[in-house]
């Protein structure tokens, strides 16, 4: 069974970066709404951290020595091209000795309004028997998250996979989690919004990321 945890359940600043997150007059400042991503991505990767393997290591200071637990191994870091970006940069400010994976996916829609999730790209290094931590903004369907998972993992596969997310459906955690349930995943969600439209907009949701982030794409 895939274990999820809400950020939003426990009461600290994250919830206030969280609430900019979505506002609609904040985010008119592309700036700050950026640095909002990263904020979030920054607290998840603290949250994360927790749950990794930890060694004694003796650290030389001007003084003496002193024996500090640090982490045993660094992640990679894999993001959906373009919105995930800034959620990345968070991150990866915390886990600087990681390595990185990027993925192009998007939504196609046809003339009937039918839609399909296509992955068109992948840059990744190897991720066989190592922590890997997927994150996207925005988990509307489900679709994009598990079509990147199952790419990446098509030769390769980690020994921890962590989804960690900013603001979920119910719906699309449901849909990972009857799709996923086999593998080590667990999820990160800063907020579950439980409506999704017949578009897969998410509601209230935070609106379309990639384009509050760096401008409306054609």
């Amino acid at each position: 069974m895939i274990e999820i945890h809400n950020l939003e359940k426990t009461d600290s600043v994250f919830n206030q970066y969280m609430a900019e997150l979505r506002d609609a007059v904040i985010q008119q400042d592309r700036m700050r709404f950026r640095r909002n991503l990263e904020r979030v991505g920054q607290v998840m990767a603290y949250e994360i951290s927790k749950s990794f393997e930890y060694d004694d290591e003796e650290v030389t200071t001007p003084l003496g020595v002193k024996e500090i637990r640090t982490m045993h191994e660094q992640p990679v870091i894999a993001t959906i091209l373009r919105a995930g970006l800034p959620f990345h940069n968070g991150m990866l400010s915390m886990f600087d000795q990681a390595d990185s994976a990027f993925i192009a996916a998007y939504r196609k829609y046809d003339k009937n309004e039918d839609s399909e999730i296509r992955v068109e790209y992948y840059s990744s290094p190897d991720i066989e028997d190592r922590i890997l931590i997927l994150c996207d903004p925005l988990l509307a369907t489900g679709e994009s998250i598990v079509k990147t998972l199952n790419g990446l993992m098509e030769d390769m596969m980690p020994k921890e996979i962590h989804i960690a997310v900013a603001v979920a459906s119910q719906d699309g955690l449901d849909y990972v989690e009857r799709t996923m349930s086999r593998l080590p995943v667990t999820i990160w969600v800063g907020s579950i919004d439980e409506e999704l439209t017949a578009r897969a907009y998410v509601v209230p949701g935070i609106g379309d990321v990639g384009d509050l982030a760096y401008g409306e794409k054609r």
